[in-house]
């Protein structure tokens, strides 16, 4: 009887010790700072009939001590509200550690898409600025990834004469 109860307390104590360092492991995962990512460029690609493809490059910013591997990326765009374009790519990588990677998105506008954009800019007003929005994902981790988000304008050129 003596040996259930001392083989009971070392199973209850590994158990404990187990579950401390588990724990303090994932602590490390918590308190990771956010990863910034931005649009850098975009590209015009190759289209299929009524659509059409670019390449829409993000700058990824990892303000972390550890690298973070990706597995696969995923991003929609909106403009004005509406949404624009999606795209996915399964491109592997890794960002360094307090440090920054391009990451490449082929993505698709679809003609009704355009048609949306082009009926809204219809209206009659000036347009100065096209507001977007970029969200996504980059696959992979030990948490199934890492989602991202960035918003912004973009300023349009002047219309108008140009003063000669």
């Amino acid at each position: 009887m003596q040996s259930n109860r001392a083989r009971r307390r070392v199973i209850f104590s590994s158990v404990a010790l187990c579950a401390m360092f588990a724990l303090d492991g994932c602590a490390g995962f918590f308190n990771r700072d956010t990863m910034r990512v931005s649009v850098a460029g975009i590209e015009p690609l190759d289209g299929q009939g009524l659509e059409m493809r670019f390449a829409v490059k993000l700058r990824v910013q990892n303000p972390n001590e550890s690298p973070l591997d990706f597995d696969g990326v995923a991003l929609d765009l909106d403009l004005n509200g509406r949404p624009f374009a999606s795209g996915v790519s399964d491109q592997r990588g890794t960002v360094p550690r307090f440090g920054e990677s391009i990451v490449s998105v082929p993505v698709t506008v679809s003609a009704f898409s355009v048609a949306r954009q082009a009926f809204g800019f219809a209206t009659g007003n000036t347009v100065n600025k096209v507001s977007y929005a970029v969200r996504g994902k980059l696959a992979g981790g030990a948490f199934g990834g890492a989602r991202f988000s960035d918003t912004g304008y973009v300023d349009l050129p002047a219309s108008g004469a140009s003063g000669y």
